[in-house]
């Protein structure tokens, strides 16, 4: 490919996606406001270690034009930039439509009428499935799970929005999928579970493996929500920078669909089973207090992943022990770093 564009591109997931494609294209603009914690770091990480990378500071939701201009002559537009944290979309409901609802649209516009051919690959969540309350779980000593569901939730369970958050991504979700039928578009949904891995920079509304990791390393007290045993499937952040790939390549096959992107049932942890695995690496007990469950929080969520097995011929290929592994090794080596952003 000869451009491709990364809306949130400095962010966790985006930086990581521009390093993967940038050994593939010959230009990656990565655009971004820079809003988030580490972003910026993000930035010059990416523009110390590749020419081809051009970071454009930038907001989908007030600057078009900006937008505009990035998005012509792409090949592929992924589409990251979003505000990620169901806490802050109960406190700032406003600006949480604004940036994922409205900045999707935004984006799509951009697109359809600027490089109208290029596959765009939209960023979606698991919450757009609810909080499932009709779903049986059954709950053991150190996790929740799914009576009925061995494979995890299809992409064809019912969409329940539930939180600000899930209302606004779903609605973007919905809108990047209509693009395709009404347009024609090249557009593909990932709805994605917990992403983790190197580059994340975790704060406790948003990124909890990262953030526990993180919290430990500079001795500061986690705070669990419900009681830890909720469990998630999670998916180390080169597994999804390789889906990506690989989507990219069958665009024409996958254009329009929908597709669960996660760890699957293979790939599982509940809090409480990351804190054993944290007690064992940093060798101490970590300090925890307890709080009130979260609004829309599921006790649990596990992709069913079949599809993108089937469709994409993929599947994740780290554990979660060697994935949580590789993101404690990356946070001891640059808690200086940690520690800088804490004085902030």
């Amino acid at each position: 490919m000869e451009k491709i564009l990364i809306t949130g591109g400095c962010g966790f997931i985006g930086c990581n996606l521009a390093d993967h494609f940038s050994q593939q294209c010959e230009k990656v603009v990565v655009l971004d406001n820079l809003s988030r914690r580490g972003s910026r770091e993000n930035a010059e990480w990416l523009k110390q270690r590749h020419k081809n990378v051009e970071v454009v500071e930038a907001d989908i939701v007030k600057e078009q034009s900006k937008l505009d201009e990035a998005v012509k002559g792409c090949d592929a537009i992924y589409h990251l930039a979003a505000q990620v944290a169901v806490t802050t979309s109960v406190r700032e409901p406003r600006q949480d439509f604004m940036d994922n609802a409205l900045g999707t649209f935004n984006v799509l516009e951009a697109v359809r009428e600027n490089a109208d051919n290029a596959a765009f690959f939209f960023s979606s969540t698991n919450k757009v499935y609810g909080g499932m309350e009709q779903i049986g779980i059954v709950e053991r000593e150190k996790r929740y799970e799914y009576k009925d569901f061995p494979k995890g939730i299809p992409e064809t369970m019912l969409l329940d929005f539930h939180s600000p958050y899930g209302c606004s991504k779903g609605c973007a979700d919905q809108y990047v999928r209509d693009y395709a039928r009404i347009y024609g578009m090249k557009t593909v949904v990932f709805r994605q579970s917990c992403i983790y891995g190197q580059r994340q920079f975790g704060i406790e509304d948003q990124g909890w493996v990262a953030w526990f990791i993180i919290a430990a390393a500079l001795g500061k007290r986690l705070t669990i929500c419900g009681d830890g045993k909720q469990v998630r499937d999670v998916l180390h952040i080169d597994d999804l920078t390789e889906a990506y790939r690989i989507g990219t390549e069958k665009i024409e096959k996958v254009k329009g669909q929908v597709f669960n992107i996660g760890g699957g049932p293979e790939n599982t942890m509940s809090l409480l089973e990351l804190l054993a695995y944290l007690e064992e690496f940093f060798g101490k007990k970590i300090d925890v207090k307890y709080s009130d469950w979260r609004p829309g929080d599921q006790p649990v969520y596990i992709s069913d992943i079949s599809k993108a097995k089937e469709v994409l011929q993929w599947e994740p290929k780290i554990t979660v022990r060697e994935g949580v592994q590789k993101l404690y090794d990356w946070v001891v080596e640059n808690k200086e770093m940690f520690k800088n952003l804490e004085a902030r």
